[in-house]
């Protein structure tokens, strides 16, 4: 059966950016504004407030998982939060991939750990735009570990690195999509695959994305009338029925045309189009470029 959402985790290429921990005593508040690098954090002792740009403010406790797919604004800080925007505590380095905030001598109040991960995907933003904006997970002892193993694989210097840090991100964002609060609150991917009928259907576009799918015949799959799959699907994900479908044959065909897995008329019939020339309409329309001009400049 087709699994849409390792799918979707497997063509963003989670790549370790850098992780680290952090310990904090006292007041403290830590202030990044990014450039929409997902970040990560899990909290091994005591309690903390995470505010997100556009978010409300979460308080965070030992056991808790965040993950933020698109950061932009956030900033973690000890409790209560500080009421100044401009307050920010620079962080002391103890040792290589080690920091503490706040009060630097006694036991730490709080403990994290923490990194960034950089998606690959030439489609990344297309592929993140299906999750969350943020995810929390309560309680799960798997993440905590899976953090604390990518912090020592980063750490470490070991062979075949580079091959296991890939394999362990993409775990720990297929168990933190799946084991997130944010499922029913937030529009996206994770939330048409939690509404049984809605799953049915897109599970069946990734199955064979080839189809000649409509409206009507991806209503049938989830036992739906048209308008009320229609509405169902556009609630629940943020995008309508075949504004999905046209996403996620795209998604396939950068990724075809990246690794070289057919020339511009094989990707054609492979992602559902009756000829090159239709396609490459479509994928310029889409993209910005023809199909034969994204694969020589994405393999420059």
């Amino acid at each position: 059966m087709s699994d849409p959402l390792a799918e979707v985790v497997t063509l963003l290429q989670p790549q370790a950016s850098f992780s680290k921990q952090v310990s904090a005593a006292g007041t403290w508040r830590a202030h990044r504004t990014e450039t929409g690098r997902p970040f990560y954090c899990v909290i091994l002792e005591g309690s903390c407030c995470l505010e997100v740009l556009n978010q409300p403010s979460l308080i965070l406790q030992k056991g808790d998982f965040v993950l933020i797919p698109d950061a932009w604004d956030f900033s973690m800080s000890s409790l209560p939060p500080s009421e100044s925007i401009h307050f920010n505590t620079l962080p002391v380095m103890i040792s290589e991939g080690v920091f503490r905030l706040g009060r630097q001598e006694g036991k730490a109040e709080v403990e994290v750990l923490l990194g960034h991960i950089h998606f690959a995907s030439p489609d990344a933003a297309l592929l993140v735009s299906l999750l969350p904006q943020l995810l929390l997970a309560r309680g799960e002892n798997r993440l905590s570990t899976l953090v604390q193993l990518i912090v020592d694989e980063t750490r470490d210097k070991r062979p075949a690195r580079e091959v296991i840090l890939p394999r362990l991100l993409e775990v720990m964002l297929i168990e933190a999509l799946r084991s997130s609060s944010a499922i029913a609150t937030s529009a996206g991917l994770l939330r048409g695959l939690a509404d049984e009928r809605l799953a049915a259907a897109i599970r069946q576009i990734h199955k064979a994305p080839a189809k000649k799918w409509t409206v009507e015949l991806l209503a049938k799959e989830a036992a739906l009338s048209r308008s009320t799959f229609f509405e169902r699907f556009r609630m629940a994900t943020g995008v309508a029925p075949i504004e999905y479908l046209l996403a996620w044959r795209m998604a396939l065909a950068k990724k075809m045309l990246q690794y070289k897995e057919g020339n511009v008329a094989e990707v054609a019939e492979r992602v559902g189009y009756g000829s090159a020339s239709a396609f490459s309409v479509a994928f310029t329309r889409y993209v910005g470029i023809p199909p034969a001009h994204y694969a020589q400049s994405i393999n420059l």
